[in-house]
């Protein structure tokens, strides 16, 4: 139980003084972004489903549900938090596929609620020893169709909130043991485009919660829960047994400081392909009625989750967030890829249908990236005009991956303005600048809770 323990220790020890700028600076833009997605997403489908369902089962006045308003127990309040936070899947995201910021941003608001506030510096300390143990054990993952959402961000959580609940290393070791026995969801969500995926996130976000207070109430967990025979190597990690790969340079070298965040609204892995066709656009003047069709190729990881023929469902927009093709032919189309476009008004365009029929979408396992353990979300494009001039587009790395190609601050601060512009309950304007002149200098906060009221400013109304 080696791994085990220095984790635990490693959460539980740490002091803010000393974490890297660099990685506090990630995490403020996460906040940046969860916060969007959460006042963008607040109305999203099933979101307002599962406040009315938080209501119901009521309870203890612990914390707040942002934008709608209303104390439940901490646990029901992240749940509903999470899911709006990530119900338009414009969030932070980590190879392959794991979103850790719209989990561990609500279980940091709702724990500070809960424990009675606590200090910028330490809500910042908490996030980033959260995030770094979930990028650390995701890092040596093999999910083969799970969700690493589900499966890993759950141990982010829990230490995030056990750490703001001050539990010490051998607590703080069963709360991430506890949170290894509640892991749970399947890619089979996004593929059918389903709901679930949504609300994986918040379940990812009340199971971290409950798992750091039974810790802290003496609720025990497997101490072998990475390197046991039935630990995670084991289970998801096909049995590559390298404990020196999760806690190798810990405190050193921050895994998290590969978080990736999203230029366009949609799956990662729609990503290369909506930057390819943009390229495109702008440097060949394609227009819609310029194509004849366009292949695209990508690596199998990304062909499974997101290459499939594009059909409406009873969902449409998740149908459209994890398809290339709906997504290239939306760009092709609009010149451009926002919120509004994944409406169903726009998903059910016959001009985009139209051109969904002419991208062909094939698997290219050459595309896997050694340098990523194989993992890619490259694309390699060739679009032929009906003049029959071919153009062909190859993204290795698109927009937002860092190190190579990050995004700008001036981009996180356009996308943060879309969530803002897109919310059908938006913030007034006060509310807002306060907001982003708060987040930019959390640091220096006595007490984050004063976020609640500008992101649930109908609370007294209700």
């Amino acid at each position: 139980m080696e791994t085990e323990k220095k984790l635990a220790e490693y959460i539980s020890e740490t002091k803010f003084e000393d974490l890297p700028k660099d990685s506090i600076d990630i995490i403020t833009n996460v906040i940046f972004t969860v916060l969007g997605t959460t006042i963008a997403g607040a109305t999203a489908e099933g979101c307002e489903a599962l406040v009315d369902q938080v209501k119901e089962w009521g309870g203890k006045e612990e914390a707040t549900i942002l934008m709608h308003g209303g104390k439940f127990p901490a646990h029901n309040a992240a749940l509903v938090n999470s899911t709006m936070a990530r119900a338009l899947d414009y969030c932070d995201a980590m190879f392959p596929g794991i979103h850790i910021g719209s989990s561990s941003v609500p279980t940091a608001l709702a724990t500070a609620e809960l424990v009675g506030g606590c200090s910028g510096k330490e809500f910042l300390a908490a996030l980033v020893l959260g995030t770094e143990v979930a990028a650390r054990i995701n890092s040596v993952s093999t999910y083969d169709g799970f969700d690493p959402t589900g499966i890993c961000s759950i141990f982010g959580t829990a230490a995030i909130a056990g750490r703001l609940l001050r539990l010490n290393p051998k607590q703080m070791l069963d709360a991430l043991a506890l949170a290894f026995n509640r892991a749970g969801g399947s890619f089979q969500s996004n593929i059918d485009g389903s709901l679930a995926v949504r609300v994986i996130q918040g379940f990812v976000s009340q199971g971290g919660i409950v798992c750091a207070q039974l810790a802290r109430r003496g609720i025990t967990g497997p101490k072998n829960f990475i390197e046991g025979t039935y630990g995670y190597f084991h289970l998801y990690a096909k049995d590559k047994f390298d404990p020196r790969s999760v806690t190798k340079e810990l405190g050193e070298r921050f895994e998290m400081d590969k978080t990736l965040f999203k230029k366009y609204p949609s799956c990662g892995g729609t990503l290369a392909s909506t930057d390819a066709i943009l390229a495109l656009i702008k440097e060949k003047g394609l227009t819609p009625d310029d194509v004849e069709h366009i292949e695209i190729k990508v690596p199998p990881y990304s062909y499974k989750l997101v290459g499939a023929q594009f059909e409406i469902g009873d969902n449409p927009k998740v149908n459209a967030q994890f398809n290339i093709q709906y997504c290239v032919a939306n760009a092709l189309l609009r010149q451009s890829s926002k919120l509004h476009h994944f409406d169903d008004a726009c998903v059910r365009d016959p001009a985009v249908m139209a051109l969904t029929r002419n991208i062909h979408i094939s698997p290219d396992p050459d595309l896997d990236d050694p340098e990523r353990s194989g993992f890619s979300i490259a694309t390699h494009m060739k679009v032929t005009t009906k003049k029959g001039d071919i153009h062909h587009k190859a993204v290795a790395i698109p927009r937002g991956i860092p190190p190579e190609n990050p995004m700008t601050q001036e981009e996180h601060m356009e996308r943060f303005w879309d969530c803002i512009n897109y919310a059908d309950m938006p913030l007034p304007t006060a509310n807002t600048e306060k907001l982003i002149s708060m987040i930019g200098r959390l640091e220096e906060a006595r007490d984050v809770r004063s976020l609640i009221p500008l992101l649930s400013p109908w609370q007294a109304s209700k």
